[in-house]
Order: structure tokens, then C-alpha cells, then sequence
């Protein structure tokens, strides 16, 4: 969330830009924006009317490159390099560390070799300083470098612009998600009910036993009463006797 709060200001100066310029003109915009630091979302500057007009023009290389870091990866940079500019190294940067969030989206634990493999990157050194200096501490993910096991473990990682058609299968993801809490949910209060119904059903029988506990003691006070009397009458009927005999 903290992401997305940074570059709301961010995506608003670009918008406004790309707003005002038309044709050729938007190349520097987009240039700009892909190279910014703190930008990692695009899609509100693709939804600006002079940037979808690039389409089909002599100009929608510019178009590409947008679609480029809103969607793609490095290794789709480089299958298409030939068709799209070289990017400054502003760019390349940007767009690797855009590659890290995409991989995070489908699995949590990163192996090493496909990191090094979608990065170009040479060895463990360097890749782990990628990962701590460029995505970590620019919020873009958090987890665990496991150099043992040769492994990023993801625990966060920031999202990324909606691919074209992804929206349906993500309301679909959410709606399962939904109803797996339902269910969740329904288990939940029913063993809240179980565990209040046995509370009432300890709490009877404490009752119990403790009314049993008190009728117990009154029989044990009057047993002892009534034995505690039986001697006294006793003494007194000796000394009447003792009396008759003097008499």
C-alpha cells in the first residue's frame, strides 16, 4: 500500500504531461515516466486519449514501450528488441525489477537459476544485491535470500498493472476466495456454538456438583450435631439415677 500512496503524484504529473503533447512529442514523456524511480504502475498514462491515438501511427513504438512496463518482463524486451528502442539504463533497471513482481505473482519461493536466468544476471552476488537494493529497499517485495538453498522466499510483493483480459480471471480468484471465507466463516460459528453449548453444559454440571457438595456438607453438619447431643443426654440420665439411689 505504501507503494501505491508514493506514486499516486507521480502518475498524476505524467497524466497531465502526456495530456498536453501529442504524436512524437509523448516519446520523451514516456522515456521520463518508464525511467522514474519511484513509478511502477502505468496504466492510467496508456488511458490517456493522445497516448491510445499513438496506435497504429508512425509513432506507436512509443505506445509499445509503455505497454512494455506496464505488462511485460526483461526477457519480453529482449525477444522484441529489435522492434523497440534501446532503453537507457534507467529503463533496464526499472524493467527488471517490474520482471521481480511479475514472477512473484505466481510463485512465493524464487529459485535462484530462473532469477538469474530472467535478469541476466551472471552470479549469486550480484543478483542478491539486486534484490535487497533495488526491490527490497524500494518497497517493491519483501522476503527471505536463502543462499543455502538458492532461493528468494516472497512474503510481499507489490502488484502490477492488469494485463489485458487478466481482470476476469482476477474476479474469478477473488469470488473463490470469497467463498472459501464463507465456508470458513460458517465453520467458524458453528464451532463458536459447540464450544458455547458445552460451556453451558460445564456450567450445569458444575452447578450440579456443587448443589451435591452442599447437601453433602448439611448431612455431614446434622450427622455431627446429632452425635455431638447423644452423650449429653446420656450424663443427665446418670445423674437423675445417682440422685433416686441417695435419696
Amino acid at each position: 500500500m505504501e507503494i501505491e500512496e508514493k506514486q499516486a503524484e507521480v502518475i498524476d504529473h505524467f497524466v497531465k504531461q502526456a495530456s498536453a503533447q501529442k504524436g512524437s512529442a509523448l516519446g520523451s514523456v514516456v522515456v521520463e515516466a518508464t525511467s522514474h524511480p519511484s513509478l511502477f504502475a502505468f496504466s492510467e498514462i496508456l488511458a490517456v486519449p493522445t497516448v491510445a491515438e499513438l496506435e497504429g501511427t508512425d509513432n506507436s513504438v512509443h505506445l509499445e514501450v509503455l505497454r512494455l512496463f506496464a505488462h511485460g518482463t526483461w526477457s519480453d524486451y529482449k525477444r522484441n528488441s529489435g522492434k523497440l528502442p534501446q532503453l537507457v539504463p534507467d529503463q533496464v533497471l526499472k524493467l527488471k525489477q517490474l520482471t521481480v513482481l511479475t514472477l512473484a505473482e505466481t510463485k512465493k519461493v524464487l529459485s535462484y537459476d530462473q532469477l538469474m536466468l530472467e535478469l541476466d544476471v551472471t552470479n549469486v552476488r550480484e543478483l542478491e544485491d539486486f534484490l535487497i537494493n533495488d526491490c527490497m529497499y524500494a518497497g517493491l517485495v519483501r522476503g527471505k535470500l536463502d543462499q543455502l538453498r538458492r532461493y528468494f522466499e516472497v512474503q510481499f510483493a507489490a502488484g502490477r498493472d492488469l494485463r489485458p483480459g487478466q481482470l476476469g480471471s482476477m474476479i474469478q480468484t477473488l469470488s473463490n476466495w470469497l467463498a472459501t471465507s464463507d465456508n470458513l466463516l460458517v465453520t467458524i460459528q458453528d464451532k463458536i456454538k459447540w464450544a458455547d453449548t458445552m460451556s453451558e453444559l460445564d456450567k450445569k454440571h458444575r452447578k450440579e456438583l456443587e448443589d451435591r457438595v452442599m447437601e453433602v456438607r448439611k448431612a455431614v453438619s446434622v450427622k455431627k450435631l446429632q452425635t455431638a447431643s447423644r452423650p449429653i443426654l446420656a450424663s443427665k440420665g446418670s445423674m437423675k439415677l445417682t440422685l433416686n439411689l441417695v435419696e
